[in-house]
């Protein structure tokens, strides 16, 4: 057990506070363990206006989903503190419990965590197009299942070439009907891909894009100086990381650079967890906190079962160690 006389001393540390590491820390809360909740900044979707087929909560901004995920936590031990986790150290096995030293910013050191979960995210890599960053998750967006609702029946480009692209615009057609591809540059798709575009009637736009612009929508300004008003665009970002401690200590990352984990949310590490979007698809706020809980449930299993080792061992010791059974 974490020394609950040791107040740099948690059960459990998670990293990340977004729907993934919120849940996970409301689960570990509710088991009674002691729990260090490290929140590294505003959600990866804090720019949206609205959360969507988010149950009891749909429409709500993604902020407020984190405001309403940090109430939750309160009648719980667990502490949160508003700073990114900086640097960690596998610490190996004591007593059998595998244990971890972890440094914050303002921790004036280090704190000791029996596990670690990790739900830290990844952050959105967006194409060199001048002018999309400052639209994204405005009028430019990822998921048609988060935003194709408010732009059901608007004018929609989707943003992408070969399977990609052609996936995501058969998907944003399901919204509306005026859907248009824009490749930005050669499109890669196969012949069976361009017809099935044809059969759907979502036009190909091949054109190099050198800049995006407008207060509303979009307007795609092309090189040579065509341009194209849309209401908004979809597209599939490039990801990385949030954080690279999971690397750092010797998780496996794929050759997409998520975090392998099994159907219980376990590194390859020991005594590691992770979470969310950091460990791939699907990329929906209940996805991430149904992983977040997953993962919580199996780092609490492996605490109740080390913990009943060694109350088995404190029972075995030799006769003089042993506590007295009985009266005086």
């Amino acid at each position: 057990m974490s020394g609950r006389g040791d107040p740099r001393a948690y059960d459990a540390v998670v990293v990340g506070a977004g729907p993934a590491g919120l849940t996970a820390a409301l689960t570990l809360g509710g088991a009674e363990r002691r729990v260090l909740l490290l929140d590294g900044g505003p959600p990866r979707n804090a720019r949206a206006a609205a959360a969507h087929n988010v149950f009891t909560r749909d429409g709500c901004a993604p902020t407020d989903l984190k405001t309403l995920g940090l109430r939750d936590l309160r009648p719980y031990d667990v502490t949160v503190v508003h700073s990114p986790a900086r640097e960690a150290r596998v610490l190996g096995e004591d007593g059998g419990a595998h244990a971890f030293a972890l440094r914050y910013d303002g921790a004036g050191g280090w704190v000791r965590a029996r596990r670690l979960l990790f739900a830290s995210g990844v952050r959105d890599v967006l194409p060199h197009i001048p002018g999309l960053r400052e639209r994204w998750g405005v009028s430019v967006h990822h998921c048609p299942y988060c935003d194709g609702w408010p732009n059901r029946d608007a004018r929609l480009g989707v943003l992408g070439r070969h399977q990609g692209g052609h996936h995501l615009a058969l998907n944003v057609r399901a919204w509306a009907e005026d859907v248009a591809l824009l490749t930005n540059g050669p499109d890669e798709l196969t012949d069976e891909q361009r017809r099935d575009l044809v059969r759907v009637g979502v036009p190909l736009h091949t054109g190099s894009i050198a800049r995006v612009s407008g207060e509303e929508g979009v307007t795609v300004h092309f090189r040579g100086g065509r341009t194209l008003d849309l209401d908004a665009v979809f597209l599939n970002p490039g990801q990385v990381q949030n954080s690279g401690l999971p690397a750092a200590l010797s998780c496996e990352l794929n050759a997409g650079g998520r975090v392998v984990v099994n159907e219980h949310g376990m590194t390859s590490v020991a005594g590691i967890w992770a979470a969310g979007d950091m460990t791939g698809a699907p990329q929906y706020v209940t996805s991430a906190a149904a992983s977040g809980m997953t993962a919580a449930v199996s780092l609490n299993t492996t605490l109740i079962h080390e913990d009943v080792r060694a109350r088995g061992a404190a029972f075995h010791k030799s006769p003089d160690e042993a506590p007295q059974a009985g009266g005086s």
